[in-house]
């Protein structure tokens, strides 16, 4: 005679508990504005400072102490006015804003990508180098289609740039090179190697003897907006930060990515290839930084025309891109925010050193100094008392060879 066990009832599964919202960094807003004021403080000072002009008027303040005054503020809010002027102040600046800042942006996000593996990609400058050589050359050699011409050069760039990249991350995980060195010394080869092919037949210009390469075809050249220099490159610089943040927040790699920055040691124990993880972040960090040389050999001038290839194409961009990323806190979103402002201080200067007559190099200084502060918090509570800030703040894993 059989017996039938009764099935045993089974307990109902709790509802999933929802994940805790993360609150809004009020503290790290406000003291990234606090950080603003102080810079333009500080600026505002230097401004009257090296102004002969507004200087001599203090010789007789105690007697006329409104005429030091007036001076100092005509200079500064003078100043600071072009400065929006020339950067917000109309559709043209802001479409000079967006083009000065869609290679930083590029160039921000290859080496905050490194940042948050705990990789200090210092090459950016030698990365844009070799994106903007082949993105030029098949932009004056290849005679392809309109659309196709500018999909195989801008895809050339990102290739050339990841090579050079990745070959730094090879280089790390099979033979233990430290990646700073490495990358200094490839920004040096990079920047040889553009000098040496503008003296080939090949990048020289026919009938020139200056190193200038032949004008990229029309069909290779970003399109921009008729009136201004909003031009495609800015959208694919969105579309790259995009691209950043779901690398990092929605994919198996960029998961191991920010595990190995966190903990590399805990990251192998989990069985997890810090080498194979090392050699894809610095390939895609490299694509990134070629994608900013794609911004400068294929970005239309006032022209309309990119400017040809030449030693100085890049400029600073790379090693700009190292103070973007430090500024956007490593985070795509805060690297877009600090691209357009460094690309905002770029196109306000020139409005400053042609309209109030301030030196160029002022622009500079105010980089620096609002670097400085939000690099510093401790400086900016310092000096402003009200505004407290977490004893314990990261805004990331800090690179083993970079920022320890």
């Amino acid at each position: 005679m059989s017996t039938t066990t009764a099935p045993r009832p089974t307990a109902p599964r709790p509802a999933p508990r929802p994940r805790p919202r993360k609150p809004f960094p009020w503290t790290d807003v406000v003291t990234t504005v606090a950080a603003f004021v102080l810079a333009f403080l500080v600026g505002a000072v230097l401004m009257i400072v090296s102004d002969t002009e507004v200087r001599s008027k203090f010789t007789y303040f105690f007697a006329r102490p409104s005429d030091a005054v007036v001076a100092s503020l005509d200079k500064v809010g003078g100043a600071y006015g072009a400065l929006v002027a020339g950067s917000v102040g109309g559709y043209g600046p802001i479409t000079e804003t967006t083009a000065q800042a869609a290679p930083l942006i590029c160039a921000g996000l290859g080496v905050a990508l490194a940042f948050r593996a705990g990789l200090f990609n210092i090459g950016a400058q030698g990365q844009a180098i070799i994106g903007s050589i082949f993105a030029a050359y098949v932009g004056f050699s290849f005679h392809l289609p309109p659309g196709i011409h500018l999909l195989v050069a801008v895809v050339f760039g990102l290739l050339g740039g990841a090579i050079w990249g990745g070959l730094v991350g090879w280089l790390k995980a099979g033979a233990g090179a430290h990646e700073v060195i490495v990358t200094i010394m490839l920004n040096y080869v990079a920047a040889g190697l553009l000098d040496y092919l503008l003296t080939t037949t090949v990048f020289q210009r026919p009938g020139r003897t200056d190193p200038i390469s032949p004008i990229v075809d029309f069909s290779a050249t970003f399109p921009r907006l008729v009136g201004g220099q909003l031009h495609l490159g800015f959208g694919l610089a969105i579309l790259a930060a995009v691209f950043v943040w779901w690398f990092l927040e929605r994919s198996t790699t960029g998961f191991a990515i920010r595990a190995v920055g966190a903990n590399p040691h805990a990251a192998a124990t989990a069985g997890m290839s810090v080498a194979r993880t090392t050699i894809i972040t610095m390939a895609v960090a490299g694509g990134l930084a070629g994608l900013a040389g794609v911004q400068a050999a294929l970005g239309p001038s006032a022209s309309g025309l990119p400017v040809p290839l030449s030693a100085g194409i890049v400029g600073s961009i790379g090693f700009d891109a190292i103070t973007v990323a430090l500024l956007g806190r490593s985070t795509p979103l805060g690297t877009v925010l600090a691209g357009l402002l460094f690309g905002a201080l770029h196109a306000g200067g020139l409005a400053m050193q042609s309209v109030a007559q301030t030196p160029l190099t002022l622009t500079t200084a105010l980089q620096a100094l609002i670097v400085l502060f939000v690099a510093a918090p401790a400086l900016v509570t310092k000096l402003i008392p009200f505004v407290r800030t977490r004893k314990a703040h990261a805004s990331g894993p800090v690179p083993e060879g970079g920022l320890a």
